[in-house]
């Protein structure tokens, strides 16, 4: 399908909106599409139309967000990637063997060789050959030596990726045109190999922010949602509340009404050898699309009712360290409590949650002025914190946003950006009724994470 007409005469473009406009000889025809997938079918059906009427295979340059595509369609709808010919192959015979001496087989049997003798090969001397003609162990030695694995490494592994699945590259492999994944895509699945990778011990990650409602309930439940998807079980979410936590208000409540006190209770029995892996289910409840488990505080009781000291903490710490590989603890509002302070002595990787409101901006900002002057192992959690900024209002304008990233870059490790997302507001959050672009920013945010936590002790 290499010939082509009307090489220069059909130009596409697809909008971000998922429109398109496909211009025949100076000519625009809109494509009034919503979806990029859409926009793509319906240039192919219409440029297979004119490859019908012209009778023969027609060139057509598809312009997306992320590159120029040449493309040929023939009139059975027929795509083939046209970024050029291939250069053609020059056959070039192989180098002629060199001619062998004739001095006969390597290798003569016994009773054949007359009065030659054996035939060496190589520049063993001869006192080093065995008498029955058989390899040295020198030589062997050497061959062992000198092995390659028949295994493939993990580097040429890696090499074999999978081909595109997004965007314009993944509608060429869809019509059987494979290739590999764009950058955008590369620096996507990268994310997702950090996130599904399991540490040598169990992990901490504590949500804070001194301030209500800075989002650090979404954060908890949203990043357990993404390590537990993509990493597998094995992931906890702790309202590690003096109060009535929100985390069992936000997440799906399993067959019973289980909460950290009736954990606590059974704490002893939990950390004997006498327990099973199925016994924690009944203290927690599982998410079954997001795929982790949550430890409730008590939203009923007054909080002069459940006191949690701090060596409560340590107990329950210790259960679920023996039954989870990941620790995601929400947090309440007041640092001088003993329980958030055990939180934090027990946190491998900190996570500042903040809007972009400035109440909640520097409410984080305080908090982490507040751990850099507590001890040594508090100082270095603030160093290398998270922060995830969550653009709370709709109407916030763009430099607000871009005010409060940068602050925080002076601040902390790293920064993401969570955008404004209607599913994130009220009710059950549930990681698959996201928005794809808020689904990508959390992926982000659990892989800048993990990052931190693959040399924590």
């Amino acid at each position: 399908m290499r010939d082509s007409s009307n090489e220069d005469g059909l130009h596409a473009t697809i909008h971000p909106d998922g429109s398109a406009v496909l211009v025949v000889d100076e000519t625009p025809h809109q494509i009034p599409t919503t979806h990029a997938e859409d926009a793509r079918r319906e240039i192919v059906r219409l440029t297979a139309g004119i490859a019908r009427q012209l009778g023969a295979p027609t060139r057509v340059i598809v312009t997306e967000p992320d590159g120029e595509w040449p493309l040929v369609v023939d009139g059975d709808e027929r795509v083939e990637y046209a970024a050029g010919e291939p250069a053609p192959v020059q056959m070039t015979p192989p180098p002629p063997r060199p001619a062998a001496a004739d001095t006969g087989p390597s290798y003569v049997p016994a009773g054949r060789a007359g009065d030659a003798g054996p035939v060496r090969t190589g520049s063993s001397a001869p006192d080093d050959d065995p008498a029955d003609g058989s390899v040295s162990t020198a030589d062997f030695d050497n061959r062992r030596a000198n092995r390659e694995t028949f295994l493939t490494s993990e580097l040429e592994s890696d090499a074999r990726e999978e081909p595109a699945t997004r965007g314009f590259r993944g509608a060429m492999t869809r019509m059987g045109i494979r290739m590999g994944p764009g950058a955008e895509e590369r620096a996507e699945r990268a994310d997702q190999m950090s996130v599904a990778q399991h540490w040598p011990g169990p992990r901490t990650i504590a949500v804070v922010n001194g301030k209500g409602g800075s989002g650090k309930t979404p954060t908890t439940i949203l990043l357990s949602a993404v390590f537990a998807r993509l990493g597998g079980a094995g992931v906890l979410s702790w309202d590690n509340n003096q109060t009535r936590g929100t985390l069992g208000w936000r997440t799906e409540q399993g067959p019973h009404d289980g909460t950290l006190h009736d954990m606590l209770e059974a704490a002893e029995h939990l950390l004997s050898a006498d327990a099973q892996a199925a016994d924690v289910a009944k203290f927690v409840h599982h998410q079954r699309q997001d795929r982790f488990d949550v430890l409730r505080s008590q939203p009923i009781a007054l909080a002069s009712e459940q006191r949690v000291s701090a060596e409560d903490v340590d107990r329950i710490h210790s259960v679920a360290a023996r039954y989870y590989r990941l620790i995601v603890m929400d947090s309440g509002n007041d640092e001088s409590d003993p329980l958030w302070q055990r939180m934090i002595d027990r946190t491998d990787q900190l996570v500042v949650a903040t809007t972009t409101r400035d109440e909640h901006a520097e409410a984080g900002a305080l908090l982490l002025d507040a751990l850099a002057d507590r001890d040594e192992h508090s100082a270095r959690l603030a160093a290398n914190a998270v922060t995830i900024v969550s653009q709370a209002d709709q109407k916030a304008p763009a430099n607000e946003v871009r005010r409060v990233v940068d602050g925080y870059r002076k601040l902390t490790r790293d920064v993401v950006q969570i955008p404004f997302d209607p599913a994130m507001i009220d009710g059950h959050l549930h990681f698959g009724a996201l928005r794809p672009e808020t689904q990508r920013a959390w992926l982000a945010a659990a892989a800048t994470i993990s990052r931190g936590l693959t040399g924590a002790a």
